[in-house]
Formats: structure tokens, C-alpha cells, sequence
């Protein structure tokens, strides 16, 4: 019973008893009524892929509710974005009640006058970084055309493939948004490695052939595609959220000009676009210059012009194939 107590684990009170999810062996957990959840929960209440949990580096538990009909409640509060954990949280799923245990994640958490200090100083502290935002193309209207089930199921595995490809890639998933995943890699002091650039653009394209899988493995009524910005730069990294709800995130304008690169590549028709920043890094690659084109763009908040480069999917396989080839780092 000891090593039970110390072990994290989800206790789900049913009908037929109690049930017992050890969270251990793996970072992330899907819930749902689907039987292909780590943890499937036979409620009609409960959406086929209804929420995830996620395990941080730091060993704090993330609840991400994947756009369920019925939503998921912490402590009778909504979950519109990710929720941290704490031992003893009480979790509704549908008219499923479960109860977070974790006492480690308590020991992260300091007094509050100590954690106030730490979060003041994490957050000045101003690291190297490269972004990634990547967003699933035309979800308005595929959310229009689809039945709330099956809509929750496709996203739920979009949202869970993307994740497991960016933590392989070295990375987290920081954020999902709505229709979008954002990542962060960070780099050293002062040092960018073509390897490490190498890796960003191998997961955007593992995403997209993940996508278009899933467009052949549910009834859409077309083919699934994403959009990706990319941006390399210094930005605050910390604790932007409160004592009870940390949200450890990256914040500055390198953040921001991901995001508004992701939105330019509809303007130009491309897949990728790749801020000037991170293009300077691999610019000297074979055969970049013949598949990245220079574009200048209007960047929404942006007063001036921005230089950017952008790629299809198709020529960045290309690129990959050859940039492999030629460097070892």
C-alpha cells in the first residue's frame, strides 16, 4: 500500500468499483470512451477521444481536454486550456468521477513567498530557442461538415501523433491551441546546430505524412493538410502562470513571428515558412537555395516588412534527403 500511495495514478470511481491507472513507463496517457485510450472509460457522457494526460520533463502532470462535448472539470472548474495538476485534484469526465494522486508534484511546489521568487527569476531567464507552430488547415470548415464523435476522434489523434513526433524529435508539445501545436527546442547560449534544425524540419514533415494518414483512415470530406512557421531567436522562458497554475512557456517576439509565419504561408501558398533568423543557420546547406524561396511579407502587428522563406512539403523532402547526406551533426 506504501509504494501504491508514492506511485502517480488516476483512481476512477464506476459503477462496477474502482478502477486504478498507474501513470508510470510512458509521459502521456489518452482518456476516452474509444477502447484505443490507455485509459477507456465506458460512459456515453464521455467523447471517444475526450482529453490527455501529459507528463513534463519537470515531472508535473499536464490535463489537456481535446474539445469533448461534454467538457472535463477540475475541482468543478472547466478545462478550456491545460491544466497543471495537483495531488488530490477531483477530475469529471462526463459522469465519470476520478482523483488525481501524485505526492511528488507537492514537493515541487514551494511556499508560496519561495515560489513568487522563482517564478520572478525563471522568467527573466532569456534563452536560444527555435519555435515551431503548426496548424491544421481549414479546421473551421471541417468542424462545420463533421459529427461532434468523429471530429473529437480526429483531432484527438492528430493532437496525440503530433505530440509522441515531437517528443522524439527532442521537444515537448508547449501548447495546443484550438486546432495548432506549439514546440519549443533550445539551442545553446550563443550556438545553433544544423543538426538541431535538421531534426525541426524532420518533424514538421513527420507531422505532415501523419496528417495526411489520418485523412485516409476517417471519412473527411478532404484531405487533411498543415501549415508551419518556424522561428529561431532569444525569448523569456518561466512560469507565466499563477502559484496553483503555473504555465511554463516561452514569451517574446521570436514566439510571436512563429505564429504570424504560420498565417503567411496561406498568403504565399506554401507549407512551410522559416524566419530569416533560422534560415542564416542552415542557409549554407545543399540544396537550400534551390528549394527555399525569399519572400517579403506584412506580418500581422509587424510594422515593417519581413524577410521569410518558404518551402512546400514536397521540395523539403528533397532537402532532407541531401542536407543528410552532407553534414554529421
Amino acid at each position: 500500500m506504501e509504494d501504491l500511495a508514492k506511485t502517480p495514478h488516476l483512481l476512477l470511481f464506476t459503477s462496477k468499483g474502482q478502477r486504478y491507472l498507474p501513470l508510470v513507463g510512458r509521459n502521456y496517457w489518452a482518456i476516452g470512451r474509444s477502447k484505443d485510450n490507455d485509459c477507456a472509460i465506458p460512459d456515453h457522457c464521455i467523447s471517444r477521444n475526450h482529453a490527455i494526460l501529459q507528463c513534463t520533463e519537470t515531472g508535473e502532470f499536464l490535463l489537456i481536454d481535446l474539445g469533448s462535448r461534454n467538457g472535463t472539470f477540475v475541482n468543478d472548474r472547466r478545462v478550456g486550456i491545460p491544466v497543471t495538476l495537483r495531488n488530490g485534484d477531483n477530475i469529471t469526465f462526463g459522469k465519470t468521477q476520478v482523483e488525481f494522486y501524485c505526492p511528488a508534484v507537492d514537493q515541487l511546489k514551494e511556499s508560496e513567498e519561495e515560489s513568487l521568487e522563482r517564478d520572478t527569476i525563471v522568467l527573466h531567464e532569456r534563452r536560444l530557442m527555435s519555435v515551431m507552430v503548426v496548424d491544421m488547415r481549414n479546421f473551421t470548415t471541417l468542424a462545420r461538415q463533421l459529427d461532434d464523435d468523429l471530429l473529437s476522434c480526429l483531432i484527438g489523434n492528430w493532437f496525440r501523433e503530433a505530440g509522441e513526433i515531437i517528443r522524439q524529435s527532442g521537444s515537448w508539445v508547449d501548447k495546443y491551441i484550438g486546432d495548432a501545436v506549439m514546440a519549443i527546442w533550445f539551442h545553446g547560449e550563443k550556438e545553433v546546430k544544423k543538426g538541431d534544425l535538421l531534426r525541426i524540419f524532420q518533424a514538421v514533415n513527420e507531422i505532415n505524412l501523419m496528417t495526411k494518414k489520418l485523412s485516409q483512415e476517417h471519412p473527411v470530406p478532404f484531405e487533411l493538410s498543415i501549415g508551419a512557421g518556424i522561428n529561431t531567436g532569444y525569448a523569456m522562458v518561466g512560469n507565466t502562470g499563477s502559484g496553483d497554475h503555473p504555465d511554463y512557456t516561452a514569451i517574446g517576439d521570436t514566439v510571436n513571428a512563429a505564429f504570424r509565419l504560420e498565417s503567411a504561408t496561406k498568403e504565399l501558398k506554401l507549407d512551410i515558412a522559416v524566419g530569416e533568423p533560422t534560415y542564416r543557420y542552415f542557409a549554407d546547406l545543399q540544396p537550400v537555395q534551390n528549394l527555399f524561396k525569399e519572400y517579403t511579407v506584412i506580418l500581422k502587428g509587424y510594422e515593417q516588412p519581413t524577410l521569410t522563406y518558404g518551402v512546400t512539403f514536397e521540395a523539403l523532402e528533397k532537402f532532407l534527403t541531401t542536407a543528410k547526406n552532407t553534414t554529421s551533426e
